[in-house]
């Protein structure tokens, strides 16, 4: 299976209200970034154990550890979880960005240094999303 099989196969297997908000994320994150490595996680480990849940990954960015340790991961990331859905925004490196940024405008909605959490699209302002993912993909530029 491929990736863009395992991503419509994890999106259509979401209950129908959170499957048809990650269907429209991800449309509106292919067309902020049309291009992009297209990127499917399945949630488990080297042992086949789950550790996250699933999620998607939308362009590459190089992540660096200590020492000269990289590794290639996601830029945007989306996710389900139990209470709704995750976007990542990978590789900002003002930790504080996001929430001072996008924290009091978006709406009902959990924001961390690089994590956006929310219900529904009805809890949020989805401009204000796609302006967060819009500034997270510049970030490779």
């Amino acid at each position: 299976m491929n990736t863009q099989e395992q991503i419509e196969n994890y999106i259509s297997s979401q209950p129908e209200a959170k499957r048809n908000d990650m269907q429209e994320l991800h449309d509106l994150i292919l067309q902020i970034m049309p291009e992009c490595k297209l990127w499917f996680l399945d949630g488990k480990n080297d042992n086949n154990k789950t550790v996250s849940n699933p999620n998607i990954g939308y362009g590459s960015y190089t992540m660096h550890y200590a020492g000269e340790k990289t590794r290639e991961f996601y830029r945007i990331g989306m996710s389900a979880n139990t209470t709704g859905i995750s976007i990542y925004i990978m590789g900002i490196e003002d930790k504080k960005h996001l929430a001072k940024t996008y924290g009091e405008k978006i709406g009902k909605a959990s924001v961390t240094g690089y994590c956006i959490k929310f219900k529904a699209f009805k809890d949020i302002h989805l401009e204000v999303l796609a302006e967060a993912i819009r500034y997270g993909a510049e970030q490779d530029l």
